[in-house]
């Protein structure tokens, strides 16, 4: 038990610094500086604010690297209870670090092409805020599909609250039916917001308990044993 609560620490540890990473790279800065819409005023915030640029690409990177270690502290953590459920969980949070990753070329570009400060920089510049835009649009899929492993392996493995594990399941559904609904009708942002809000509730629920309590009572019996039972 001591083993898993260090384990479920350390997973802690990693799922918060990704919450924090997110939200100082993709919420803050990139508010900051992105001018939806306004190459002219994009363009002259990453001119003008270049060390804040810069710091928002490390964020980013952060929450590349952060993504991919919690993912696999996740499996690691899950890996007795089911170990195909487990390197689902792991397969998607990787996918969506990748899709991060991709992200931030955009925006690392952006910089550069920015300080060039030549007829088409600024156009160019939008654009490759917008596809940034567009990377994390699109990653919320996998987003979402990492948490439905998340929340059905919180319920089976016995040791996190069941209704944590429920609140994830509905999250990763909302986060999926978040994409269709940017996809298709994009001035529904109220409606997205809306859908993502059990994820986001759901995730600093388990980065509480995970940091605070690591895990209670005992592991679930891996599938495996269960079966032969």
């Amino acid at each position: 038990m001591t083993d898993i609560k260090r384990t479920a620490r350390i997973t802690g540890l990693a799922y918060l610094g990704l919450a924090v990473t997110g939200l100082l790279g993709f919420l803050l800065i990139r508010q900051r500086l992105y001018v939806p819409g306004d190459a002219t005023g994009t363009a002259a915030n990453l001119t003008a604010h270049e060390t804040l640029a810069r710091l928002g690409v490390l964020a980013d990177l952060g929450m590349v690297a952060t993504q991919a270690v919690t993912a696999v502290w996740f499996w690691r953590l899950f890996r007795p209870t089911d170990p195909v459920a487990a390197g689902t969980l792991a397969l998607f949070g990787l996918v969506n670090s990748v899709t991060i990753l991709v992200g931030t070329m955009f925006t690392a570009t952006a910089l550069d092409i920015a300080q060039r400060a030549d007829a088409a920089s600024a156009a160019q510049a939008l654009l490759l805020y917008e596809l940034n835009g567009a990377a994390f649009t699109l990653g919320a899929l996998f987003f979402g599909l990492w948490l439905m492993p998340m929340g059905w392996l919180a319920i089976r493995s016995g040791h996190l609250p069941r209704a944590l594990g429920r609140l994830l399941i509905a999250g990763g559904v909302g986060y999926v039916l978040s994409l269709v609904v940017a996809v298709t009708l994009p001035e529904a942002t109220g409606v997205v917001s809306a859908l993502v809000l059990p994820a986001t509730a759901g995730e600093f629920w388990m980065v509480g308990y995970l940091l605070v309590k690591g895990v209670s009572g005992r592991m679930a019996q891996p599938v495996a044993q269960v079966a032969a039972a």
